[in-house]
């Protein structure tokens, strides 16, 4: 049985880190011979959110060192899968299609499969000032990096876990999303990309898009000059298979905690047909 890590970062996401955990087909998984961890990465949050996602079944880091890259630094180091897969707290990524997206993986054998948001973002799911600034930073990004990533700042992605070891990826904030792709391209390792539904986050924004923006801007060609080598396009394989989300509800009454017996640990908004975390 192979074994699959699912990391997801989360500061102060108590509203949705239940509908995210329950989102995640483990059962399904399990049927196309994938053991499963579910891996939350509690980054100082206030509100809750650690125990949350730790009574629905996931095993719950804790990062005090705020950010996005630190987050997902120790998250990785945690991981225990051969594959790990990755996504934002928010609601807004598809985890419900992890079976296809693994699927695509193995097809295309590639090392490190990344995810394009803007070919297919929902009414309302991305800021157009959001939506501009990530076509301009993955526009540098392909530039200076000569790949043919179309999203660079997405956050969702899927690869073996050697990927991890081989990389320098140094960014502790929002520069990671970019600067782990960039990095597995200049390692060698063969990336490619395929669309994604993006959904309607819950709660409230944290990103502020031009001050990130600029920030992002600046790590991509400190990032560019810093490496020694030079970039190589001959690595990436675009993909033109469109894993089609299907919209559907996420119905939230009742998961067991991972390990507690029936009528024992239920914690409300932990449960669907999912099952529970390996």
């Amino acid at each position: 049985m192979r074994s699959l890590s699912v990391v997801i970062p989360a500061y102060n996401e108590a509203e949705n880190i239940e509908a995210v955990i329950a989102s995640i087909p483990v059962s399904r998984l399990a049927e196309l011979g994938w053991m499963t961890e579910i891996v939350v990465v509690d980054n100082n949050s206030s509100d809750g959110t650690g125990q949350l996602a730790r009574a629905c079944g996931a095993r719950v880091v804790f990062q005090p060192e705020k950010g996005y890259g630190n987050a997902y630094k120790a998250g990785f180091a945690a991981a225990a899968g051969e594959v790990i897969a990755s996504g934002d707290a928010d609601r807004t990524y598809p985890f419900d299609h992890l079976p296809e997206l693994l699927a695509e993986l193995e097809a295309s054998g590639a090392d490190f499969m990344t995810t394009d948001r803007l070919h297919s973002a929902n009414r309302g799911a991305m800021k157009h000032s959001h939506f501009w600034a990530n076509h301009v930073l993955s526009f540098v990004s392909r530039l200076i990096f000569r790949h043919g990533i179309r999203d660079s700042q997405s956050g969702m992605w899927i690869f073996h876990r050697y990927v991890w070891t081989g990389v320098d990826v140094r960014s502790p904030g929002m520069a990671f999303s970019q600067e782990i792709k960039n990095a597995a391209v200049l390692a060698g390792y063969k990336v490619t990309e395929t669309h994604i539904e993006y959904r309607v986050r819950g709660g409230d924004v944290k990103l502020n898009s031009v001050r990130d923006g600029v920030r992002n801007l600046a790590h991509l060609i400190g990032h560019r000059i810093r490496h020694d080598g030079p970039a190589s396009g001959q690595t990436y394989q675009e993909q033109d298979v469109f894993v089609r989300a299907r919209a559907k509800s996420i119905r939230l009454p009742a998961m067991r905690a991972a390990g507690a017996s029936e009528g024992e640990g239920a914690t409300p908004g932990c449960q669907t047909d999912s099952g529970t975390a390996a």
